[in-house]
């Protein structure tokens, strides 16, 4: 493996790449690295991909900007394409989880000519509704706390965080994972409860990630902060007036689904499974698989379950 510079515009991407053969373009999500991809960079890498994991702008070795305007989809999204016509010599194949996952379904929608196909890891695809998430989440929360409103005031949020990052991430991953409590990621908190009250700082830390894992993700938020990835949260209005021309429309692209059985994204509407028809607006869907007992961060809790799944997905292309 290696390590690329990928330029887009004023932004500097991080990119680990190895194999050799038809790309494949990983794209994590909060708060995460391209590390988050190490297991699949290993599978595929050997079995004739090449293989591309980027540090999203504002984390590890990518640029951080300050401003929110930033990272907003477009810009993300044009990341990604930028990697691929970098690496690449034709349309490549997309993975993406968490905050990668809308990345790689945005960017199927803006750069068609550039995506050949697209896997999306524990949050399906979902056009453009009449309003943003982060609006919506203010009336389904209402009343009490809710992480991605939290996040929207410049500065709490990196306050708490950076306090103790070794801490922070700790409960952070093991609350989304499937190790938790169901749905602990959303329990009901007051609405003026920060993001780590009530979360739990195992020890030890499950074994799917060791203290080595932990300690490259550590080390790379302390260094980096965690604005440029709350920013993200930030963008999202923004987001949504620039989206209107993609009100409506369908992935196009063979595509498919992984999530985690005990993941608390699809719960995050309540009374609603948003697991439940995750290929609704894609017009070539292939599937997607459900792992029992997983929770959110699916390709480092279940590697070979997941690997397994989108090495199928690959072989029907």
């Amino acid at each position: 493996m290696e390590f690329v510079s990928v330029r887009n515009g004023p932004t500097d991407l991080n990119v680990a790449v190895a194999g050799d053969g038809p790309l494949i373009i990983c794209v994590h999500g909060w708060p995460e690295l391209w590390y988050s991809w190490r297991h699949q960079i290993e599978h595929f890498s050997t079995r004739g991909y090449t293989v591309a994991a980027l540090d999203v702008r504002g984390y590890g070795g990518s640029s951080k900007s300050h401003d929110i305007a930033a990272y907003t989809m477009r810009n993300l999204t044009a990341d990604v394409a930028a990697v691929s016509d970098q690496l690449g010599s034709g349309a490549a194949i997309l993975f993406g989880h968490d905050w990668g996952a809308p990345i790689v379904w945005n960017t199927a929608l803006l750069h068609p000519n550039k995506v050949a196909a697209v896997a999306g890891l524990s949050v399906p695809y979902l056009p453009r509704g009449d309003a943003s998430f982060v609006d919506m989440a203010k009336l389904l929360y209402a009343g009490r706390f809710f992480y991605q409103t939290y996040f929207q005031d410049e500065g709490p949020a990196e306050a708490e965080l950076e306090a103790d990052v070794t801490s922070a991430l700790r409960k952070i991953y093991f609350a989304l994972s499937g190790d938790a409590e169901l749905n602990k990621w959303i329990e009901p908190k007051p609405p003026n409860a920060r993001l780590l009250d009530g979360l739990i700082d195992p020890h030890p830390f499950p074994a799917w990630m060791s203290e080595q894992d932990l300690q490259v993700y550590i080390e790379a938020f302390r260094a980096g902060g965690f604005r440029g990835p709350l920013n993200r949260y930030r963008a999202q209005n923004i987001d949504f007036t620039e989206s209107a021309a993609l009100a409506g429309q369908s992935v196009t692209q063979p595509s498919f689904f992984i999530g985690g059985e005990r993941d608390a994204v699809r719960s995050f509407v309540p009374g609603m499974d948003l697991y439940a028809h995750p290929g609704m607006a894609c017009t070539d869907f292939r599937g997607a698989v459900i792992l029992p007992g997983i929770g959110h961060w699916v390709q480092q809790e279940a590697p070979a379950e997941t690997n397994a799944a989108l090495a199928k997905f690959l072989e029907q292309l």
